[in-house]
Parts: structure tokens; C-alpha cells; sequence
């Protein structure tokens, strides 16, 4: 039995090199090709493909508005299409089928398809929408939590940092230097964007161009102008201007407070 599939991307090279990657897999068809989000919901609505390649960044609707689109109908399973974006992260949050990163590496893809493959065997398409419909709503909802996980880009691959592992931040014009250790990994996020995804009680900005993770400061030190130095413990110096100084001060100290109230109240009998 063939499966049929979609491929929408508003690219017209890219969706030749994902119908010519196709073509070596008999047992799926390729029905049609949208280049744009509008026509990729009406042939959705119409075909109802098994599967969808879906690129994620297009002009007027982007991929994740086109699965908006769809919700209340039956989901195609998708496989989205990127350029490496905050949307990949969002996409694993719900476990969504897999993701493709521009450009489509011949290993990459056929993983993605055995992976599809076993999804569509299963039959799972309610636990599938459902888990649509949860992506959709963390993307629209003001309460979403703090995210605990960042996608970065290593050569063709992506990586999941945890992050907890972080030790802070640095602003790289449009995008963040994450550093993990002696590693660093640039990311396609404003600090600010990042900063309000941040957990804040964990991460403090000491800079315009810089954000720390608290339990990472080994010392601080005062300067002559109000400013102060902090060391990390992997012995990292960074410098936190007057602007932050006094609240740095102020959250280490109530933190100190609270561990040594912690520390006492576990000593009485």
C-alpha cells in the first residue's frame, strides 16, 4: 500500500530535492507540491495526504499557521521543513513527527522516513493530533513556562542542551553565545527574545549584552565606579555593569538568607 505525500515549500529547488529523494522510496507517492500555505490547506482539506513536508518559514502563512489552519480536521502526519529556527524546539516539545534541516541530507531524510514509516504503521493519528493541538496552544498561550531545553546547531546536526548546563549568555548582535563550559554555540534568538524564555529565578541579566546563571557566580567584586566583577566557577571573569550591580547584590544575598534558614530549619530535632 503506497502512502501519499504532500511537499509545500514556497522553494522551488527545495521541493525538487525532496521529490527527487522520494523517488528512490516505492512505497510512497508523491500527490502534489503547494507553494505557498494557503494552497497546501485547501489540498490538505481536498487530498487528505498521508504525509506532509512542511517548510516552516513562508511568506504570508508559514508552516506552523498552516497546522493552525487544520486544527478541527484530520491531521496529516508533517515532517517540518526548516532553515534551523526557534520553531524546532517548539516542534519537539510535542513530539511531532521529526523535522528536516535545509539543506536535506540524504542520511537525515531516510532516518526521518523510517521514523515516519513506524508512525504511520501504528495508526496513531489521535495521539498525533492531539499532540498538534498542544503545540498550538503553547505557541498562542501568554503562561507558557520557562523552556528547559535549547536546539543548536552543530555542523548539519542539532543539538539539545539542557538548560541547566548553561553558564550564561552573550548578546552576538541578533543572536546568543551560548557557553557550556569551554564550549560556545550561537543561536538564531535576540538575548531579550531568549531572557523572556528564561526561568527568573535561575538567570539574571548583568549587561545589556550579557545574562548569567545565578548558581553559577563564584565571587563578586566591587569596582571604584559602582560596578562589580563576577567570577563563574569554571573561573570565567565577567563584568556587571551599575545598572544590575545592586540587584545582583540583593538577589545573592536573599538567596544566601534562604539556603542558611534552609540549612537551619534541617538541624532542628
Amino acid at each position: 500500500m503506497k502512502r501519499s505525500v504532500l511537499i509545500v515549500d514556497d522553494e522551488p529547488l527545495a521541493r525538487r530535492v525532496i521529490v527527487q529523494l522520494l523517488q528512490q522510496h516505492a512505497d510512497l507517492e508523491v500527490i502534489g507540491e503547494c507553494c505557498n500555505g494557503q494552497e497546501a490547506v485547501d489540498f490538505i482539506r481536498d487530498r487528505k495526504p498521508d504525509l506532509v513536508f512542511l517548510d516552516i518559514q513562508m511568506p504570508v502563512m508559514n508552516g506552523i499557521d498552516v497546522v493552525r489552519a487544520l486544527i478541527g480536521d484530520a491531521q496529516p502526519f508533517i515532517i517540518f521543513v526548516t532553515a534551523f529556527d526557534q520553531y524546532v524546539m517548539r516542534a519537539f516539545e510535542v513530539h511531532a513527527i521529526d523535522y528536516l534541516l535545509k539543506p536535506v541530507d540524504d542520511a537525515r531524510f531516510n532516518a526521518s522516513l523510517h521514523h515516519a514509516r513506524r508512525i504511520l504503521a501504528a495508526n496513531s493519528s489521535s495521539e498525533y493530533n492531539q499532540r498538534i493541538q498542544t503545540l498550538m496552544n503553547k505557541g498562542t498561550d501568554p503562561r507558557r513556562g520557562p523552556i528547559r531545553e535549547l536546539a543548536i546547531q552543530v555542523g548539519r546536526q542539532v543539538r539539545f542542551v539542557a538548560i541547566e548546563d548553561i553558564d550564561w549568555i552573550e548578546a552576538q548582535g541578533s543572536y546568543a553565545e551560548i557557553h557550556i563550559n569551554a564550549e560556545t554555540h550561537l543561536i538564531r534568538q535576540s538575548l531579550n527574545t531568549l531572557e523572556s524564555s528564561l526561568e527568573s529565578t535561575a538567570f539574571l541579566r548583568i549587561h545589556r549584552s550579557a545574562i548569567v546563571r545565578l548558581n553559577r557566580i563564584a565571587s563578586v567584586s566591587s569596582l571604584p565606579n559602582r560596578d562589580c566583577e563576577i567570577t563563574l566557577k569554571n573561573g570565567t571573569s565577567l563584568r556587571v555593569s551599575r545598572t544590575y550591580s545592586d540587584h545582583l547584590r540583593k538577589l545573592l544575598r536573599n538567596r544566601a538568607l534562604a539556603e542558611s534558614r534552609s540549612a537551619q530549619a534541617s538541624t532542628r530535632p
